[in-house]
């Protein structure tokens, strides 16, 4: 028994792979504009980076590592005014508990943002990967596939010449 290739193309496939593009580009465009959605209400803020910070020193406050480094010297600066206690830790008629709760909710505020940036930065890299996969579903569903037919012939019997 023998067998042969016949060509046959998978035209699902190529609309799976089609529809992940289409995804993986919806994806992409809405990393990038989430993204710059967080960026710019988070400049909108005009919350400059301390000038005592570990970096970003002065710089306005729009990505996520200036967010993250303003968000720890905010908390310094909270603890050296409590003398190292947290807001839970604070008698509730000490005069520095409305500063250090004032500090933990812009803490909050700019990890939110931080969180938001991540999230953006997830969204834009599923959509890469739903680009890759599409584009490769679509290579596949254009090669031949191999499809196995029966081809055996009877044969005559062989004879010997002499």
């Amino acid at each position: 028994m023998s067998s042969a290739a016949v060509g046959e193309r998978s035209g699902a496939v190529r609309v799976i792979g089609l529809i992940t593009l289409i995804l993986g580009v919806v994806f992409i465009v809405a990393g990038g504009v989430t993204w710059g959605a967080v960026a710019s209400n988070l400049a909108a803020e005009k919350i400059t980076v301390s000038d005592d910070a570990s970096a970003f020193q002065g710089q306005l406050v729009d990505t996520p590592w200036e967010a993250w480094v303003q968000a720890d010297i905010i908390n310094t600066h909270a603890l050296e005014a409590s003398g190292g206690k947290t807001y839970a830790e604070l008698d509730q008629d000490d005069p520095t508990r409305s500063t250090v709760m004032t500090a933990s909710f812009l803490r909050a505020s700019l990890f939110t943002s931080v969180v938001a940036f991540g999230v953006a930065l997830l969204v834009f890299g599923v959509g890469v990967t739903f680009v890759l996969v599409g584009w490769a579903l679509r290579k596949v569903g254009t090669v031949p596939r191999a499809v196995v037919t029966d081809t055996t012939q009877t044969a005559p019997p062989a004879t010997a010449n002499a």
